[in-house]
């Protein structure tokens, strides 16, 4: 017999309210989608009484790239580096953590879970993996990411209205500042609101410097360029300059017979370069956030060390070098060949003559195109060699003073008929500063319509 008709049960109008601010949400962030095993939506808000909680989990999994000791100049390995006696550092294998997803519907979420990512770096008495610490910056990247995002800039400000005790803590707001904001008006309160989150920002960008600079940390390239992506993200450039410096110098962390010694780094070798694209994104954070300090603490941190130098002679020298070695045995082949091609003199008394007419003309060609290059000032705009300076320093400081340049085009006058009338304290200490390297600043014979 056919089943009877029943009609559908009637849904109360805040569940109704819900599920449309719910799939509001999730159309707007992605980052707020989840679900839960039974396959539906979860529900904003506080978790109800008796119900699981889900666990924070990061979004993207860390794939790391295994290297070998094969790896090109100024790559830097944990597992080939030496100490001051030559013998390895070891460090214990460990499986890497499982891929996570976060919860970031709330302030709470969020704090727990950057928490949560740092005590797995921190709390560990061993050397922790490198799969750790990359997934603690994946967190703080995450989180930074999420809050510097405009479009969900509505959001976070509604969960800064409705933080609940747990986020207070986290956050380490006091009960004296609680009880102020109460009693402010709707524009203070706005005020406090702006506060909190800069706050939020902050702790972020502080999170991620605990994890880098953690002694049993050791900071490779891929770590450091993580950094750099989230302080980039959150417009925080000051504890750059100082991680550039922890990347050369921090002493290498050594685990033997459950125990933790520390190696003395070489600041000058050749893996302690950091690499051109790195230090170029990190500059363009400190010119972004006007911070003159932070700019020039990343150029002498990076740009003027011997590592990076040699690092950059070693790079684009390998081939000049090689053909500049093999180059008097190819001109003694072609001048044993050319010898057979006449009869005016013995073969021995051509091959002389020839392989010094060969020689020589490589040899002066080679010298004419490096003057040439080191001598190159089309690219100079503000920044100028000073008179007396070795061509061979110009070639290796270049990069240095073209970041000297770029920061002095940032801070100065953009219009050219205005530049040279800069003045104040800072304008002041950058011009000294760049007088004290070699260079000069708005030299006055290489200033448009002073050239006569």
């Amino acid at each position: 017999m056919p089943r009877p008709i029943v009609a559908p049960r009637s849904r109360p109008l805040c569940q109704i309210c819900d599920s449309v601010i719910n799939r509001r949400l999730y159309s707007t962030n992605p980052l707020l989608r989840f679900r839960n095993p039974a396959g539906s939506r979860a529900h904003y808000g506080k978790p109800q009484l008796g119900a699981k909680t889900a666990q924070p989990r990061p979004l993207v999994s860390a794939v790391l790239p295994t290297r070998n000791s094969n790896s090109t100049p100024g790559s830097r390995n944990i597992h080939d580096t030496t100490g001051e006696r030559g013998d390895p550092v070891k460090q214990v294998p460990r499986a890497a953590p499982k891929s996570e997803r976060a919860e970031l519907s709330s302030i709470t979420n969020m704090m727990t879970y950057l928490e949560k990512s740092k005590l797995k770096v921190v709390s560990d008495r061993r050397i922790p993996p490198e799969a750790d610490v990359m997934a603690a910056l994946q967190a703080c990247y995450i989180v930074a990411d999420y809050i510097m995002d405009d479009t969900v800039k509505p959001q976070i400000t509604h969960m800064v209205n409705e933080l609940d005790s747990t986020a207070a803590e986290l956050l380490s707001l006091d009960s004296t500042s609680n009880s102020k904001s109460s009693e402010l008006s709707e524009d203070t309160s706005a005020a406090a609101i702006t506060a909190q989150v800069k706050q939020i920002i902050d702790m972020v960008s502080d999170t991620a410097y605990e994890v880098i600079s953690h002694p049993n940390v050791f900071i490779t390239s891929e770590l450091l360029e993580k950094y750099v992506s989230v302080q980039a993200r959150l417009g925080r450039p000051e504890s750059l300059p100082q991680v550039f410096q922890l990347y050369a110098s921090k002493p290498m962390p050594r685990e033997a017979a459950g125990s933790i010694s520390y190696a003395k780094q070489n600041p000058n070798r050749l893996a302690n370069a950091i690499q051109p694209k790195i230090i170029e994104k990190a500059l363009d954070t400190a010119i972004e956030a006007k911070n003159l300090d932070a700019a020039v603490g990343i150029i002498e941190n990076s740009y003027s060390k011997k590592a990076f130098i040699r690092n950059k002679v070693v790079r684009q020298c390998a081939l000049p070098l090689a053909t500049f070695t093999a180059a008097p045995i190819a001109a003694y082949i072609l001048a044993t060949s050319l010898s057979g091609l006449q009869e005016s003199m013995d073969n021995d008394t051509a091959t002389n003559v020839a392989f010094i007419g060969i020689l020589a003309y490589v040899g002066c060609t080679a010298s004419i195109g490096f003057v040439a290059m080191a001598t190159a000032n089309d690219q100079m705009k503000r920044v100028s060699w000073a008179p007396g300076v070795p061509l061979r320093m110009r070639w290796m400081r270049e990069d240095e003073r073209a970041a000297l340049d770029k920061v002095s085009c940032a801070w100065g006058f953009r219009e050219k008929w205005r530049q040279g009338e800069e003045e104040g304290p800072d304008w002041d200490s950058l011009r000294e500063y760049i007088g004290q390297k070699g260079m000069i600043l708005d030299r006055t014979e290489l200033m448009e319509g002073m050239d006569y």
